[in-house]
């Protein structure tokens, strides 16, 4: 795990989630963080970024990334769910500043 997903999930941690895993890979892609927002199984995607001068870390979502990443979704639904449960894509932006990490969480942000 890398320090941009680490600090996304100790920022969702303290927002109540509850961590999963992290990681999660397959020969397509890969998600990030797997979270539970109580009933909901919540896939997260995190962007680090060192400065916003090329656009927000948010931003920086390509139409493929969010294609793999629901991929990868489905593909860990299949594995390790029983049934469907109720399912969020969020992304997390994380950029220093001067007090430490600015972040910008976007919950439900593929729909």
């Amino acid at each position: 795990m890398n320090l941009g997903e680490k600090l996304a999930q100790e920022y969702l941690v303290g927002q109540g989630l509850e961590f999963l895993t992290a990681n999660f890979r397959l020969r397509i892609g890969e998600i990030d963080l797997i979270m539970r927002d109580g009933d909901c199984l919540v896939f997260v995607e995190v962007k680090y970024r060192s400065s916003d001068r090329y656009g927000t870390s948010v931003e920086q979502v390509t139409a493929g990334k969010i294609r793999r990443i629901k991929q990868v979704a489905q593909a860990y639904l299949q594995r390790y769910c029983e049934s469907e449960p109720y399912v969020r894509f969020d992304v997390v932006g994380i950029s220093p500043d001067v007090t430490g990490y600015r972040f910008h969480w976007v919950k439900g942000a593929f729909e």
